[in-house]
């Protein structure tokens, strides 16, 4: 498989799941929104991935790039049937890009903080072998407010309503970040817009502790992506 990566932030890359890529075989390409590369074409590519960043999706003054992604989105998604990973940002942009919408969250989540299972996603391929109820990484200030026409909601929380989606069989996203290596915390809190937030929500150490958090916890992380990954490979193999 060869796989397109959408990136907005260097430092926010597909983290562990680089691992599991290169352990299965196969290739995917990096390309860097943020820092003004184009966007390629979608021909000889079989999957898209869209991950987290520092933007909101309706900041397209500020980021023009912004259009020209979610039209990407929507031909890979909607014209196409390529299978899709969206994760944070890439799962805000896949609900802003097919129809839903995207708004500053009434209560914006940073650090590690529990996620429920809906009915749907209990019995779906995408989130299969998870927990009912998880703990996973948070650091967002937006949300899905409203899923676009023909989605699903797959898991949930007390703060954020949308904490997975699926659109049709092939495309999945979520809110949180399963992608988390030792070094995450470190490397994004040195993200301007990222440390704010950290800041804001979790005060003077807030970073340190956040660290401790995510090291205390990351061997369920890990498994989890792990899990989510070998998932997805299967939704991505269903026409």
């Amino acid at each position: 498989m060869r796989i397109l990566v959408l990136q907005h932030a260097r430092d926010e890359h597909p983290g562990i799941l680089r691992s599991f890529l290169a352990e299965d075989g196969h290739e995917w390409d990096a390309v860097q929104l943020d820092e003004g590369a184009p966007l390629p074409a979608l021909d000889g590519y079989d999957a898209l991935w869209v991950l987290g960043g520092p933007m909101d999706v309706w900041e397209q003054a500020e980021h023009p790039w912004l259009v020209a992604e979610k039209a990407l989105i929507r031909d890979a998604v909607e014209t196409r049937g390529l299978p899709y990973l969206g994760l944070c940002l890439g799962h805000q942009l896949l609900a802003d890009a097919l129809g839903g919408a995207v708004a500053p969250a009434a209560t914006p989540e940073i650090g590690v903080r529990d996620v429920q299972l809906t009915e749907v996603g209990a019995s779906g391929v995408f989130l299969d072998g998870l927990p009912e109820r998880f703990a996973c990484l948070q650091w967002h200030s937006a949300e899905v407010v409203r899923m676009p026409p023909g989605a699903q909601c797959l898991a949930t929380s007390s703060a954020c309503a949308v904490q997975a989606m699926r659109w049709g069989t092939r495309a999945h996203s979520v809110q949180f970040h399963v992608e988390i290596e030792p070094d995450t915390v470190a490397n994004w809190g040195a993200i301007p817009a990222y440390s704010q937030a950290l800041d804001k929500a979790m005060g003077p150490g807030g970073a340190e502790r956040l660290s401790a958090d995510c090291a205390a916890h990351m061997g369920a992380f890990n498994e989890m992506a792990e899990r989510l990954y070998l998932n997805w490979l299967q939704t991505a193999a269903h026409v």
